[in-house]
């Protein structure tokens, strides 16, 4: 067995089609056909289901690839150190951010690491929380962008920025005449929020428990940029990151709150045992330029 195995293999696995796969990995396929014969046979098992019209994995080989996925990563880490040694500011970096954020920062994230390290090639991901947790701990990105503080042992942090809210309204809203707005004004009215999985829910459900507010339970927006609308609409109120304001917006106001203002912290997580500390220093800086513009 070796990596071209395993390469084949979890091809045949992702396409579940012995040509596609073979057109991935640049052979023909009855080479591909033939390296995926000679691992079952040096396996002893059966890895596919083959029919006329797909191929799928069986149990057996749904198990195996659990695995050749691990060893592909750490196959593919290796090369990474190896790089990163030759030049640390060079190779290949996964960088991971929720929604509300990724939306209005990986535009400024490109450039300002272009300018800083020309030779690093960087790889945005968008995903909630959980997931990029998820994804942080098993070594499928480098580092994330998340909301403070993170409670994880394996991981280590570096606050970046403060991104604080306000209150998005419809402008013929009672509230709309106001300069400012104080939290406990809210308590009769009910938030719109976001749906369940994102990270500016959460922090919206503290704010309302803290003060008592109440969250309109007949909708629950995909994103925030659905929010947006539904608030143009008239559908209800809600809060709006800073950062996703857009200057002289049509059909909405977004109201500054009084002190003390709801926000939210913004960090880089990373893991304590990451190779890439070089890289890591320098995107805290140019992470930092992008908040303060």
């Amino acid at each position: 067995m070796n990596i071209k195995d395993l390469q084949y293999f979890l091809a045949v696995a992702d396409l579940e089609h012995f040509g596609q796969a073979a057109e991935q990995c640049f052979v023909s396929q009855p080479t591909l056909s033939g390296q995926i014969k000679k691992l079952e046979e040096q396996l002893g098992v059966v890895l596919f289901e083959r029919t006329n019209r797909r191929v799928m994995l069986t149990e057996t080989g749904s198990q195996i690839a659990t695995y050749a996925r691990r060893v592909m990563s750490e196959i593919e880490s290796i090369q990474e150190i190896a790089e990163s040694s030759r030049d640390p500011l060079a190779g290949k970096f996964r960088l991971g951010a929720f929604p509300t954020l990724a939306t209005y920062v990986f535009p400024d994230i490109v450039t300002k690491v272009k300018k800083v390290m020309p030779k690093l090639r960087l790889i945005l991901i968008e995903d909630k929380t959980l997931f990029l947790m998820d994804k942080l701990r098993h070594g499928e990105i480098d580092a994330a962008l998340l909301a403070l503080p993170v409670h994880d042992d394996y991981m280590v942090s570096q606050e970046l920025f403060e991104d604080e809210f306000c209150l998005a309204v419809a402008p013929d809203h009672k509230l709309a005449s106001r300069d400012t707005v104080d939290q406990k004004c809210l308590k009769k009215h009910k938030l719109l929020l976001l749906e369940e999985g994102h990270c500016l829910r959460d922090q919206s459900l503290e704010i309302c428990e803290r003060q008592g507010l109440a969250e309109e339970q007949d909708f629950r927006a995909t994103g925030l940029e659905t929010l947006r609308q539904m608030v143009k609409a008239g559908t209800g109120i809600t809060f709006m990151p800073k950062i996703a304001i857009q200057e002289n917006e049509a059909g909405i106001k977004y109201i500054p709150f009084t002190e003390p203002v709801p926000k939210r912290t913004i960090g880089l997580v990373w893991r304590k045992t990451s190779a890439r500390k070089d890289v890591m220093e320098k995107l805290v800086e140019a992470l930092q330029v992008v908040s303060d513009h």
